[in-house]
């Protein structure tokens, strides 16, 4: 008889966790095993990806509303969970007034917390329950299952973590798994008393479906985004707009990096794509630390792909990573690609060979990729 499986997640936006778990589902053997996903919120460009022997359950409207704006989930008449979520800010505002975190990761737990009870069960029993995102209220109390896992997709040493609210979850979990071993020691030094717990278990990405979406734009088309210019070396960043990722950093590399070239006749421009609450500060910053044309914004892409291969370096200059999926797309598509040293770079690239890790700082940062590009 097949094992019943249940995967958890909020969305299938076009991200780094969420391609992840496209690849693991694309891995299972589904003579084994009878696969159900759940999606909190049924959005995302890879929602057309989802493997077809996989039986993607009814979205709940209750669970729609967990990351919907406020103002709407009331209009809705979704009040309990408005009300809920309200109650969360207010206990959040009074953490960060009392223990000033340096970011704002622990949010996530005050919300679960106050919302996961008005969630319905699921009425279907799984032989296994899988969280895929954090926070893991949800699996751990939502779902009836013999056997529950959640997994780790962020360097733990980096973020704010409420020890109080996420120790009782994590430890309700019969496996946790980390991304590498770097993502495992880091939640381990947090959680001591849940080394027991975890496996590593790296992720696994669809290269079939990279390959075959990098193919879907015709190049003249990525071409007049991202033209040939003689002496122009295209580098590109994909990723969400945020502080973890550092891209408010990069009009100063990328002058700094130009400055460096200048002598040899080349020049550098930087490509992002990708969206998010960083996006003024960037532009703001593009506007003032580096020369018109140096970075280029591309916006949202629901396909990446052809635009990585056009690029001729793949750059994740991120402040912290758990393990970054879109650096494994680009070496898919056989790109070379330069990563700074954040915590777990080492783990990433000691499975690529064509990675390179140059330090983080800006000015180091930018004389490593000038010694690269230079070669």
């Amino acid at each position: 008889m097949k094992k019943r499986l249940l995967f958890f997640v909020h969305y299938l936006e076009l991200g780094g966790a969420e391609m992840s778990l496209i690849g693991l589902l694309e891995s299972l053997d589904y003579s084994k095993y009878e696969v159900d996903l759940f999606v909190y919120a049924h959005r995302g460009g890879l929602m057309k990806a989802i493997p077809p022997q996989v039986h993607l359950l009814p979205e709940v409207p209750e669970y729609a509303q967990i990351e919907r704006p406020i103002k709407d989930v009331l209009k809705d008449g979704y009040w309990r969970i408005a009300a809920a979520r309200l109650l969360a800010k207010y206990e959040y505002a009074r953490y960060v007034r009392r223990k000033h975190p340096h970011d704002g990761s622990a949010i996530f737990s005050f919300v679960a917390r106050r919302v996961a009870p008005l969630m319905p069960v699921l009425d279907r029993n799984y032989d296994i329950a899988v969280s895929y995102l954090a926070p893991h209220d949800y699996v751990l109390g939502r779902v009836k299952a013999g056997k529950k896992l959640c997994w780790i997709h962020t360097d733990y040493s980096q973020i704010d973590v409420n020890r109080k609210l996420e120790l009782p979850v994590w430890n309700g979990y019969d496996t946790i798994i980390a991304l590498s071993e770097s993502v495992r020691d880091s939640f381990a030094e947090v959680f001591p008393e849940l080394k027991s717990k975890l496996q590593v278990h790296r992720n696994l990405i669809p290269k079939s479906y990279i390959s075959n979406k990098s193919k879907q734009i015709p190049a003249d088309v990525v071409s007049r985004e991202m033209p040939y210019r003689q002496g122009e070396i295209k580098l590109l960043s994909v990723g969400r707009f945020c502080a973890a990722k550092n891209y408010d950093n990069v009009p100063d590399i990328c002058r700094r990096l130009n400055e460096k070239l200048a002598p040899s006749g080349l020049k550098a421009v930087w490509y992002l794509i990708g969206f998010g609450g960083d996006e003024a500060l960037i532009r703001s910053k593009i506007q003032s630390e580096c020369s018109p044309g140096q970075v280029v914004i591309l916006g949202k892409k629901d396909n990446p792909y052809p635009y990585m291969l056009a690029c001729d370096y793949y750059v994740q200059p991120s402040r912290y990573e758990g393990d970054p999926v879109t650096v494994h797309e680009a070496a898919a598509l056989g790109k070379p690609f330069v990563i700074t040293a954040f915590p777990t770079a080492a783990d990433v690239v000691s499975s690529e060979p064509l990675g390179t890790i140059v330090p983080l700082e800006n000015e180091a940062c930018a004389c490593g990729l000038a010694e690269i590009l230079l070669k």
